[in-house]
């Protein structure tokens, strides 16, 4: 019905810059908040960054002043803007939808298939 296809990872050098995109396609209404996660070996995933369908963000501390997530209605794409890179940041990075169903007008909850990005020191 809907999928979630992420881009724009791969390794960069610490201080360097990403930008991840993703994209949804499918029969879809409308997206309510958009966000992003990432799982590092070893540990749970955990909340990178989240936008609302209102504009309302919210990241985690510790990539506060570093990263930007943004969204484009239009293309039904959430975009993360990744400066400032730590090797800290090594995760696979995992896009996340709540969207309104075309036809149906139910809302679901979907995942990108993920995407790693890896940062040298």
């Amino acid at each position: 019905q809907v999928q979630l296809v992420e881009s724009g990872g791969g390794l960069v050098q610490a201080g360097g810059s990403l930008r991840l995109s993703c994209a949804a396609s499918g029969i879809i209404a409308s997206i309510n908040a958009m966000g992003w996660y990432r799982q590092a070996p070893g540990k749970q995933r955990e909340l990178v960054a989240a936008l609302t369908g209102g504009g309302t963000t919210n990241y985690a501390d510790s990539v506060k002043g570093r990263f930007t997530i943004s969204r484009d209605n239009a293309k039904n794409t959430v975009y993360l803007q990744m400066n400032g890179l730590n090797p800290e940041d090594t995760a696979v990075y995992y896009c996340n939808m709540g969207v309104v169903i075309g036809r149906t007008y139910n809302c679901a909850n979907y995942w990108g298939q993920g995407i790693q990005v890896t940062v040298s020191s």
